[in-house]
């Protein structure tokens, strides 16, 4: 079968729904929302960082990502403190008890994808990682 631009297409859009939907019944197993969990994780990886950049991380819209944050606030796993460069602004910070739930989440979650993605080898995942950056990179400038 030759593989049109179509073809792989469709093919990534059924490998990326399968995975996404293992990484999401993941995560609601672990008692978090998807939202949720991907504004944790943007703060375990990148330390404290303001809203707007949380969201356009996680491809969450402003109103979303500020109802993910004031969520993730009452539970006391976030805080927003005041910036020290910029008094305007509002930067999130992981306090102890969320640092402490996204990392036990996030190492589940990584065995977790392993498990999604072991039907490809280590070289082969690689590989993947590899031609997937190239066809990403090649696509937003096309």
């Amino acid at each position: 079968m030759e593989a049109t631009g179509i073809h792989l297409w469709l093919v990534l859009w059924r490998a990326y729904e399968a995975v996404h939907s293992h990484a999401e019944r993941h995560i609601r197993s672990l008692g978090i929302g998807f939202s949720d969990f991907a504004a944790l994780e943007v703060l375990l990886h990148k330390g404290p960082t303001p809203v707007n950049t949380i969201g356009e991380l996680v491809h969450l819209t402003s109103g979303s990502i500020t109802a993910a944050i004031d969520r993730l606030e009452r539970k006391s796993l976030v805080e927003r403190c005041t910036d020290p460069t910029d008094r305007r602004a509002r930067v999130v910070h992981l306090t102890q008890a969320g640092r402490k739930l996204i990392e036990c989440a996030f190492r589940e979650h990584a065995v977790a994808m392993e498990a999604a993605t072991s039907g490809l080898t280590a070289a082969e995942r690689g590989e993947a990682v590899t031609l997937l950056k190239k066809l990403g990179l090649s696509a937003a400038h096309g």
